[in-house]
């Protein structure tokens, strides 16, 4: 391992672009420190405490997801407060919309023209997602009065006493979140271009990570509130368990996200000229987890609309049939984790579909004059690899169903929150996998052994 470390830092390129990746990681940590005119940082990380008090009884919200991702960015009410969220959903936006409309498939079907067009509209409806997303923030802060440790109520925002000061004060807070994203847009990039790894994956990365010292201050919390005896003495148990179930988790992540089935191909053997190609024995590896972590970003997305919902238009409490109806969204009903878990599966077979055709892989094997052994070409192929393709599905979206809902589960059996959803760990997984592959294919181009080894 660490003549391997070795080798790799021997590589002139290789050490360029890991330095430059670690800078651009710390300034984006840099950006997370930096703070928001006209906010009160206190009232937010009050607002996030009792969003981690609510998920650990059940309830929670949005908020505590948003400032794990955003690495305490959010709570803290610093420029990257609102993270890499409004570029993930433009992307998804994007991607989802070249298949429904023409224009936008033609531009992914030429080549990399194409694709600089596609990112540049990526890039323009990230801004105007930033934008909502920032006024819907500030909206929120301004009517959403928090429980302070003092025993008063207050707003995140400083200026609300009307007049220009308030409106000077809005339009400040919802340009600097949105100038934020934009930067943490074009820092990915930055790493896409010179760096290593996939820029907001890293960013997110980073993020996270960096969640690591509250998570385990949180674990000596409970060992301490379990030294003390009496019915304390159950957290005990939950600090040892917590880091066994995290190892548990990251294991089955790995085990699932190297899992394949390889369908046999057989090349008949053909003349060219005087040579001989073909003849030879392949196979088309499908992988478990095709979709990755999609399905359950997605699936977030839209199931977290009714508790965003509920926050800004019932930021204090409420009642009534609308308050009851966005209130059945909670983490502690049975509603939430049924409708996640369907969402998840339905999102799994759907970016499948989008991203996988089965007919045209049955004709590039025709096309080679390949063969799957015993299954005839042409419609039985497509057919075939089509089941093949569901069964592998519904065992990805399966999969990422139990990771995304067992922490949801153990915090309503426990009433303990585990300090880290599943989306998070198959973020820091995914990543560290990717990254490494790389730097090993990275380190292969130049006849060196890789980590992977």
């Amino acid at each position: 391992m660490f003549q391997t470390i070795r080798n790799a830092w021997k590589i002139p390129d290789v050490r360029k672009k890991v330095f430059y990746t670690l800078f651009i990681i710390f300034i984006f940590r840099l950006g997370s420190a930096v703070p928001v005119p006209f906010l009160d940082a206190a009232v937010l990380r009050a607002s996030v405490k009792a969003a981690s008090d609510a998920l650990a009884n059940g309830g929670g919200n949005i908020l505590n997801y948003f400032n794990t991702l955003t690495g305490g960015a959010f709570e803290n009410a610093t420029l990257f407060a609102m993270g890499v969220t409004p570029y993930i959903n433009s992307s998804i936006i994007i991607q989802l919309l070249t298949v429904a409309i023409p224009p936008l498939e033609k531009l992914a079907k030429e080549g990399e023209e194409g694709r600089k067009k596609l990112a540049q509209i990526t890039r323009y409806t990230t801004v105007i997602l930033g934008l909502i997303q920032g006024t819907a923030y500030f909206f929120y802060l301004k009517y959403n009065h928090v429980s302070m440790p003092d025993g008063s109520s207050k707003v995140a925002t400083i200026w609300n006493n009307g007049g220009f000061n308030e409106w000077f004060a809005a339009f400040v807070i919802v340009l600097t979140f949105t100038a934020g994203t934009a930067l943490m847009m074009w820092l990915g990039e930055q790493i896409n271009q010179r760096g290593i790894g996939n820029g907001i994956s890293m960013l997110l990365f980073a993020g996270i990570v960096s969640r690591g010292p509250d998570g385990f201050k949180s674990l000596y919390t409970m060992v301490e509130a379990g030294l003390q005896g009496g019915a304390n003495t159950k957290y005990i148990f939950f600090a040892i368990a917590i880091p066994i179930i995290f190892l548990a988790i990251i294991g089955f992540i790995v085990f699932m996200d190297n899992a394949e089935r390889r369908i046999p191909v057989q090349y008949a053997k053909r003349m060219v000229g005087r040579k001989m190609y073909g003849g030879q024995s392949t196979h088309i590896p499908i992988k478990v987890n095709m979709s990755g972590v999609m399905p359950i970003i997605f699936a977030s997305s839209i199931i977290t609309i009714p508790q965003t919902v509920r926050q800004f238009v019932y930021p204090n409490g409420g009642k009534g049939f609308w308050y009851s109806f966005w209130n059945a969204f909670r983490y502690d009903g049975w509603l939430y984790p049924t409708l996640f878990f369907v969402l998840i599966i339905l999102f799994a077979y759907f970016y499948v579909t989008i991203q996988y055709n089965p007919i045209e892989m049955a004709n590039n094997l025709r096309k080679n004059s390949g063969v799957i052994p015993g299954i005839r070409p042409g419609r039985p192929t497509t057919e075939f690899i089509s089941k093949i393709i569901r069964r592998i599905t519904l065992i990805g979206a399966l999969f990422l169903s139990v990771i995304a809902l067992l922490p949801i589960a153990f915090g309503s059996i426990t009433k303990t929150a585990l300090g880290i959803g599943g989306t998070s760990i198959l973020i820091l997984v995914g990543v560290a996998l990717e990254t490494v592959r790389q730097l090993e294919s990275q380190m292969l181009m130049r006849h060196y052994k890789g980590f992977l080894d």
